[in-house]
């Protein structure tokens, strides 16, 4: 099957950057969808709205010579609502979050202990 602009297929969204999602499209490869093109009004983050697995239907607006493919999830009738804050964040933000705690808090300890071998070598 070889997809035409204009035709609206089901994809599974395969990566989240900041300026739009990658959706990958059975058969035919993956594309991207802008994120001007994810939902109606303005989309900061894209990850506010998708995650990485799922299915989404898309609009095919192009095609080009290399096969890449240019999406839209808002011109294929789908509706996609921003998360709501109170859910669980996927896995990638919990990692994600632990890492820089433990960076900060890593940071914070070299500090204190630099501090307080200054203050005993000046103190004996």
């Amino acid at each position: 099957m070889s997809v035409k602009a204009g035709q609206i297929v089901e994809g599974t969204v395969t990566a989240i950057k900041n300026f739009g999602v990658f959706v990958k499209v059975e058969g035919e490869g993956e594309g991207l969808v802008h994120v001007s093109k994810i939902a109606s009004g303005y989309v900061k983050d894209p990850g506010e709205y998708l995650n990485v697995g799922q299915k989404v239907k898309v609009k095919v607006l192009s095609v080009g010579e290399n096969g890449k493919m240019d999406l839209s999830i808002k011109d294929a009738g789908e509706v996609i609502k921003k998360k709501d804050a109170s859910q669980p964040k996927d896995k990638e933000d919990k990692q994600s979050d632990f890492e820089q705690k433990m960076s900060k808090y890593l940071k914070e300890s070299q500090q204190k202990s630099s501090d307080l071998k200054k203050r005993s070598d000046r103190y004996g």
